[in-house]
């Protein structure tokens, strides 16, 4: 068949399958943290006085936009890992209700996401890590802290270590990564709490006035509640790492739902609450333009020691996006190469159930990113990559529910309509709110990874081959 007809039969994905397999460690507890995990990292840390710069006192109302829009897509999510519970998350749920070509463009999308995200976020836990360590009485030298985008830089080595001990957190094990990652994810959650209960009592009822003086926005301009809420949407997203666990997990009809909406739940109830108790605290110019607004909020409290257990709890708690990414990653590539797109031998599970050959060839391809490369214009371009994967699962919550009305759902997401339009809708007008440099290179990047799939992954793939019955 034609590789622009072809599409994966979820009878013949769920059918049970010889070879070595992700062994099924984690429950519901499990998959919340490392939702929570992904997602509560530098979002809230600084793109809370970046946001509230745009919208002013009405970027509550843009936490709530984001919210919207990624609650929606969490829905989806849901309802669409517990019928396919596969590794894969968006890329594998394309394949079954898109088609293989528009699979192909949500993974090599997702690949783009993760791969940047994980760098991005070593290189800015880097930026914590030296003024710590240097706090410590190790100072290390420029050369080795900084890229070479940086006159006298070499390599970011803490950015490159960071990565290599996540790395070796993922190959022990999936359940210890995971146990220690809920650790961690309760450190940060703690910190955010502290801050709520010190700022509250400083609470002024005039930093909200004027609420809204750059108004609501539209696509394609760049202040007000819409822009803000296009770059608050960032903080939110990394749920979707829970749905690349899904054949990891016990009981998935049922975990993995209270793992995806939980997660933003949980999200969303904390982002609004620090935000409130933020501005409450102080004029919205005071913070809108520093890249640690938390700490410099507490400061100005005269909580001089507040401040530097949250900048503390930042430096031990932001692995926790790294694992959860890194971790989402290496089982996109799994999926992938599972199917025939990407080399057979990146599919090679260890004796601890774990994909080491491919969580260590993704941690390379990482670290070299956060060792040598200026991220923060590509950064942006991971953004374009998870609108596109969560625009794909919209849609194919809707196409699976026009054409299979009457399969099983363990969990169905409510007015699933209205649920996939929100989806798709959102991250159209999201993504038109990005800088036009940032669209063009991500259209590049799936120019180049289509004339990959064209040269070789379209000839290569199982269905391709004839391994796999077609839906």
């Amino acid at each position: 068949m034609a590789f622009w007809n072809r599409r994966r039969s979820i009878d013949a994905m769920l059918a049970p399958h010889t070879g070595p397999a992700l062994k099924k460690t984690l429950s519901w507890p499990h998959l919340m943290a490392l939702g929570v995990g992904a997602i509560v990292g530098t979002g809230i840390l600084t793109l809370i006085g970046v946001g509230a710069g745009l919208a002013g006192p009405a970027v509550l109302i843009s936490f709530g936009l984001a919210g919207l829009v990624c609650a929606c897509a969490a829905l989806a999510y849901a309802e669409l890992s517990t019928i396919m519970p596969a590794s894969g998350s968006a890329y594998t749920y394309s394949y079954a209700a898109l088609g293989e070509i528009f699979a192909w463009v949500v993974g090599w999308s997702l690949i783009l996401e993760y791969s940047l995200v994980v760098s991005a976020v070593a290189v800015g836990w880097s930026g914590y890590a030296v003024p710590f360590l240097a706090g410590l009485g190790l100072d290390l030298p420029t050369a080795l802290t900084v890229g070479p985008h940086v006159e006298g830089g070499l390599i970011n080595l803490p950015a490159v270590a960071i990565i290599g001990v996540v790395t070796g957190l993922l190959l022990l094990g999936t359940r210890e990564s995971a146990t220690l990652n809920a650790v961690l994810v309760l450190v940060k959650i703690a910190a955010l709490v502290a801050f709520v209960a010190i700022a509250l009592p400083n609470f002024d009822a005039a930093h909200f006035t004027p609420f809204m003086p750059h108004g609501f926005g539209a696509p394609f301009v760049q202040t007000g509640v819409m822009a803000a809420a296009a770059i608050i949407f960032f903080a939110f997203y990394g749920f979707d790492a829970i749905a690349t666990a899904a054949e990891e997990t016990k009981k998935p009809e049922r975990d993995l739902a209270i793992g995806i909406v939980g997660s933003m739940v949980v999200c969303t109830v904390l982002y609004i609450a620090v935000a409130a108790a933020a501005i409450g605290a102080a004029p919205v110019a005071s913070f809108a333009d520093s890249p640690e607004p938390l700490a410099l909020i507490m400061r100005g409290l005269g909580q001089g020691v507040a401040a530097q257990w949250i900048a503390a709890a930042a430096v031990v708690a932001l692995p926790t996006v790294l694992l959860a990414f890194l971790f989402g990653q290496s089982r996109i590539f799994l999926g992938m190469a599972r199917d025939g797109l990407l080399p057979n031998r990146l599919a090679k599970i260890s004796n601890r159930g774990v994909p080491t050959v491919v969580t260590i060839f993704t941690a390379i391809v990482v670290a070299v990113l956060a060792g040598i490369m200026r991220l923060d214009e590509l950064a942006s371009l991971a953004n374009a990559g998870t609108l596109m994967a969560f625009m794909a699962v919209g849609v194919s919550l809707i196409v699976l529910r026009v054409r299979e009305p009457n399969r099983e759902r363990k969990f169905k997401a409510p007015l699933w309509w209205l649920v996939g339009g929100i989806a798709i809708i959102g991250c159209i007008t999201f993504f038109f709110s990005l800088k036009a440099s940032t669209q063009f290179y991500f259209l590049l990047w799936n120019l180049f990874g289509l004339a990959v799939y064209l040269v070789w992954s379209s000839r290569n793939s199982r269905l391709a081959k004839g391994q796999e019955a077609e839906g």
